[in-house]
């Protein structure tokens, strides 16, 4: 009897190891798909190594500079092919590039010209009056009194102080006595719902720790897109695609670190902002 136990348990303890370990090796797949995959990219021009050879001098201020190890980042955007109307009331169609990171559109992938603008009005949930407003300021370099404002877009006084009574609330206009002005500076949001692409897109595997979280949704760009172009404004279709950016380090002769961030397409180093990506 004392045998048969002895044997029983055993049988336990070995179907309970070999269903730990299935476990283990099943939480271990499943583990680096959720960590890797593969990604849709715009394709890198550049590597991190020519950056840094071509921009030493800046990079690097003398000989107790040095680098460090260069990161590699993707950043999300929304790729989509939308259908428009033009002032003319023609109709028309193209893809346009709008970044899950910081809200804005980007205007042509050569230079990587990008809006300045977009962002506020996601953050602020603006809508399509605020939006009429926002225009009308920005044809005026960002600034208009009450009257040329009245004139532009064909209102009544008081349709004009609730419209700008509601932008205001949301922090995207400032009124200042008889004058209105835009509040962000340099303004870019005069602009129409399509990208110049000139880069290839390609498929590429990645690991998930490179991958930066989005900070906007489909949803809300396309809410934006509505308010900012209109009503005719639809996505036909959308997918994500990835920017690659280096992160280049420096080490400082008092051993603290300097981190500039560059775009792997155009080679251009981008704004301070990313560091808080």
């Amino acid at each position: 009897m004392r045998k048969l136990t002895i044997i029983l348990s055993a049988a336990a303890l070995l179907a309970g190891a070999a269903l730990y370990f299935s476990q283990e090796h099943v939480t271990g797949i499943v583990q680096q798909y959720v960590e890797n995959g593969e990604m849709t990219t715009l394709k890198a021009k550049y590597t991190a190594d020519q950056i840094m050879e071509s921009n030493r001098k800046e990079l690097l201020v003398d000989s107790q500079h040095t680098y460090r190890e260069a990161g590699l980042k993707y950043h999300p955007y929304a790729l989509m092919e939308v259908k428009y109307t033009q002032s003319d009331k023609k109709p028309r169609e193209g893809m346009i590039l709008w970044s899950l990171v910081d809200g804005e559109i980007v205007i042509n992938t050569e230079s990587w010209d990008k809006t300045h603008g977009f962002e506020d009005a996601i953050n602020a949930d603006a809508n399509r009056n605020d939006f009429k407003l926002m225009l009308a300021l920005a044809k005026q370099r960002g600034a208009a009194t009450l009257e040329q404002l009245q004139k532009e877009l064909r209102i009544e006084k008081e349709t004009l102080s609730a419209w700008i009574e509601s932008a205001s609330s949301k922090h995207l206009v400032v009124q200042k006595g008889n004058e209105v002005q835009l509040h962000f500076q340099d303004p870019k949001i005069l602009v129409q719902p399509e990208t110049k692409m000139t880069d290839l897109i390609v498929k590429k595997p990645y690991n998930h720790t490179q991958r930066v979280s989005n900070k906007y949704t489909f949803s809300q760009i396309q809410k934006i897109g509505k308010a900012a172009f209109g009503d005719d404004f639809s996505v036909r279709s959308s997918t994500e695609v990835f920017l690659p950016v280096y992160s280049i380090e420096v080490q400082n002769p008092d051993g603290s670190t300097f981190i500039s961030y560059w775009n792997a397409l155009t080679g251009q180093k981008l704004a301070p902002r990313y560091a808080l990506r």
